[in-house]
């Protein structure tokens, strides 16, 4: 399987998580990071650099936590056409290579911004 990042990365992305990933399977959508889960091998280089601490071990996800929709969330961003596009990424084989995606699953457009005033680190 793979490692999920969770709720706790919207709009924080950090991308550190990025720099750490030896195979590039991490992706950039609107508002928050993708792990592909074909594409990751496991060795969790991802979660120990996160500062969030939004990612997780797939099999170390409670079914009942609201992090589990995100594993499927992020099968989803892959495999199923994203708003605007008429076709799926699939497997886009790395993520420097295809670059920003830009888009959102509907998950995390639902989620409220947690950007602007009264967000934390606006000051």
């Amino acid at each position: 399987m793979a490692y999920v990042i969770g709720e706790a990365c919207v709009d924080v992305m950090d991308r550190s998580c990025v720099d750490d990933c030896p195979i590039d399977c991490i992706y950039t959508g609107e508002r928050k990071l993708y792990i592909h889960p074909e594409e990751c091998i496991d060795c969790g280089a991802c979660a120990r650099s996160c500062p969030v601490d939004a990612i997780t071990w797939d099999r170390d996800l409670d079914p009942a936590s609201p992090d589990a929709t995100h594993l499927a969330d992020a099968t989803a961003f892959f495999y199923q056409p994203l708003p605007g596009r008429s076709a799926p990424l699939r497997e886009p084989g790395g993520a420097a290579g295809l670059g920003p995606v830009g888009i959102d699953t509907a998950l995390v457009t639902a989620i409220p911004s947690r950007t602007g005033a009264g967000a934390p680190g606006s000051g």
